[in-house]
């Protein structure tokens, strides 16, 4: 019976081992972040190890040597990357000095407690260096703090209760199980609290880069509302000119101040719609909700008219079912993609004879697809694998930017997709989304 309660424990004991290195290797995958490949490889060694080390299987003794020694390695490699802060802290005074002395020596002991309790190096040489992290790092220690809160008060409790004689005596099972099993826990929690941290620094990034871009082209918009702003103003001007012509000659009616005012307010209500279409572009996407996508469109068309209008492209926005179909996500960033789009069929458009952009809008019981077409060279083929990568750009003053940010908006911001197709005459950039009941 005790044979079979020690092949038991061991079988769970690997089976928590062999979650954890597919885990890491999964998420290492997905980040390339080294200290998931480094914990992952560490604990390929660690089951070797403990493999080796329950005689369960005729395995030579220097294999068991081996793998310690190999995981020691890796647990030091994984405890450095995982480390968050300051290795050596910064001194200013003898207090300090003092103070991080004493607090290095609770280190020391707490990590020697923890090797004598369980007898296994690469989590104590892990929890060691962690524990330096918190110490001396104690603002920015998230992840790093649940894994040594929770290895120090486990120590100290199985300190005070004097847990391993009483567990020897007890004669139960080898206590380096228990550590495996409790690494695994706290490391898991410790690894999705980083995941999480690295899941906002990265959508923070990815807001960053939005802005930039939308403030790349500011000087291009500015030049547009200028030109937008020009013929209004001088409405507005004529329009004084004939009041005040008017009055001085005692013709002013009121038939006549009317017209004319009614003249004046149109082309305020109009500047004032430019602005706020400007406002609302560069503003942060706010919550999501439902919303035209026409409305989306035809802010862009109106910050890029007088863009369009110097280059001498027609354009045309085409609906072939309902104008009012809606989508669900932000408005914003879906103008911010449409602008991207049409800007860079406008730049391909530079040495073409009648050159048109074309934006179609279609849908099926369940999707909207938007398409923007132009007549312009198309895109090379052997660029086309990285036209979508961050920086890679074949323009002399572009960012790279533009259709990085379109695809990682559609894609992870409306749930959709966006597609490129070289036709004959030009190019087609498809948007497809889901569309709203």
């Amino acid at each position: 019976m005790d044979n079979l309660n020690t092949i038991l424990l061991y079988g769970i004991t690997f089976g928590i081992v062999i979650m954890t290195i597919v885990y890491t290797f999964i998420r290492y995958i997905y980040s390339k972040e080294i200290f998931y490949i480094s914990y992952c490889l560490m604990q390929v060694f660690s089951l070797s190890y403990i493999v080796t080390y329950s005689s369960l299987f005729d395995i030579p003794h220097f294999v068991e040597q081996i793998s310690l020694l190999l995981a020691t390695l890796l647990a030091l490699v994984f405890a450095i990357n995982f480390y968050e802060g300051r290795f050596v802290p910064k001194v200013a005074n003898y207090k300090e000095l003092i103070i991080n002395t004493l607090l290095l020596n609770v280190v020391i002991l707490t990590a020697f407690y923890h090797y004598v309790l369980f007898e296994y190096l690469p989590f104590t040489i892990i929890y060691a260096i962690l524990f330096i992290s918190v110490i001396f790092n104690i603002k920015n220690v998230g992840p790093t703090l649940i894994y040594t809160v929770g290895w120090s008060f486990l120590c100290f409790t199985l300190f005070v209760f004097d847990f391993k004689d009483f567990y020897e005596q007890k004669g139960f099972l080898d206590i380096v199980l228990v550590a495996f099993a409790i690494e695994a826990i706290l490391f898991t929690f410790s690894v999705s609290h980083r995941y999480n941290r690295l899941e906002q620094k990265n959508e923070n990034f990815e807001n960053m880069l939005l802005q930039q871009s939308k403030m790349a082209k500011s000087g291009e918009m500015l030049a547009n509302i200028a030109h937008q702003f020009r013929q209004p103003l001088n409405n507005l001007s004529y329009i004084l000119i004939n009041l005040k012509t008017r009055f001085e000659q005692q013709k002013l009616n009121e038939e006549y101040f009317y017209k004319k005012y009614s003249q004046a307010k149109e082309q305020l209500e109009f500047l004032s719609h430019t602005v706020e279409e400007f406002k609302e572009f560069y503003t942060p996407s706010k919550q999501k909700e439902e919303f035209l996508v026409k409305d989306a469109i035809s802010n862009t068309l109106s910050i890029l008219n007088e863009e369009l209008k110097k280059r001498n492209i027609k354009y045309n926005l085409n609906f072939l079912k309902d104008e009012n179909i809606k989508i669900f996500g932000s408005k914003n960033e879906l103008s911010q993609v449409i602008l991207s789009l049409v800007s860079n069929a406008s730049d391909a458009l530079k040495d073409i004879e009648n050159p048109f952009i074309e934006i179609e809008v279609d849908s099926t019981a369940a999707d909207v697809i938007i398409n923007i077409k132009d007549n312009g060279k198309g895109i090379n083929k052997k660029f086309q694998e990285k036209m979508f990568e961050p920086y890679f750009t074949t323009k002399e003053e572009g960012t790279g930017l533009g259709l990085y940010l379109s695809k990682l908006i559609i894609e992870k911001n409306f749930n959709g997709k966006i597609e490129y197709k070289k036709q004959k005459e030009g190019s087609i950039f498809s948007l497809l989304f889901e569309k709203t009941i």
